[in-house]
């Protein structure tokens, strides 16, 4: 049956609870996108009986996390999105496989996953394995409700490289705005623009459209001893995933970094974490935001 909450009690609000159970007590179809990065398998003590990531396996650690994710499904409008940040874990020397685990299982459970995307993190920290490369990458899925959903490619398109310095094309840049220096078969065949040395009309001008490898440095808030999720990152889901003045779920809330940059987008948000610490010390950052937190409620409930 559908929910019946009203859901004005659910917009730039912090739950303190388990995430499962407060997703629980949320209505139907009512959050935009959700951006979140859970805690990972056997990776850090969040001091609450309830955490997730101190399951006995990493298959029951990515069964209570497609359990929770599905519900957060329901939560979500048919045209949302959800822009989940996961990293791996080494048990005993063997690499555990979790984010495909993971995504896979997500993917049985009913979402529809449309792109795996690399985080690539060019300031992780160094290591002193001596027997494989050192890891500096993590993984983001973007999955959908449905196979009709919100997505701004225009607000996160990248600088193009075809006429830049950086453009490794074949042949150099000596085919540019020469006409018939683009061969008629192949991928470019039957595109006017090229063939008529057009090159400035075949591109968006808005520049390219946005590639599944992103460079990203880690980031630390000072209040947070470990490293927290990059406001870069976050940033670049939310716009393509959220429209202006949609609402943002994070079900993993941790030190607020979803929160804060819904708000400084011009977006609402809704977080949920299991340790009262964390919510205070989210609380703490969007006070700080001030000016920018949008109107509507403010409430933050235990």
């Amino acid at each position: 049956m559908p929910r019946t909450t009203n859901s004005d009690s659910y917009c730039n609000t912090i739950l303190r609870g388990e995430a499962l159970a407060k997703l629980q007590e949320l209505p139907d179809e009512h959050v935009d996108t959700i951006v979140t990065s859970p805690p990972y398998f056997r990776q850090r003590d969040y001091a609450d009986v309830n955490q997730l990531g101190h399951e006995a396996s990493a298959a029951a650690y990515v069964e209570r996390l497609t359990e929770i994710l599905g519900e957060a499904r329901r939560v979500l409008k048919k045209s949302g999105s959800l822009w989940l940040v996961i990293g791996d874990k080494y048990d005993r020397g063997r690499l555990l496989g979790v984010p495909w685990r993971a995504a896979l299982s997500l993917q049985d459970d009913g979402w529809i996953l449309r792109s795996d995307i690399v985080w690539h993190k060019p300031n992780a920290m160094p290591s002193s394995v001596k027997n494989r490369p050192t890891t500096d990458h993590e993984y983001v899925f973007f999955f959908t409700k449905h196979k009709d959903y919100f997505y701004d490619a225009d607000a996160i398109r990248e600088p193009h490289v075809t006429f830049s310095s950086q453009s490794r094309m074949r042949g150099g840049r000596n085919h540019f705005f020469r006409r018939g220096s683009t061969p008629e078969q192949g991928k470019n065949s039957g595109d006017s623009n090229l063939h008529d040395a057009r090159w400035d009309q075949a591109f968006h001008p808005k520049g390219r459209n946005k590639r599944t490898v992103w460079s990203i440095p880690l980031s630390k808030f000072r209040e947070a001893h470990f490293a927290v999720f990059p406001e870069t990152l976050v940033e670049t889901c939310i716009s393509a995933g959220c429209p202006p003045q949609g609402l943002v779920l994070d079900p993993f809330l941790g030190s607020g970094t979803t929160a804060v940059v819904a708000c400084r987008l011009g977006r609402n948000y809704l977080g949920i974490d299991c340790n009262s610490d964390y919510c205070d010390m989210a609380r703490r950052r969007l006070k700080g935001a001030g000016r920018q937190i949008p109107p509507g409620p403010r409430l933050f409930e235990d």
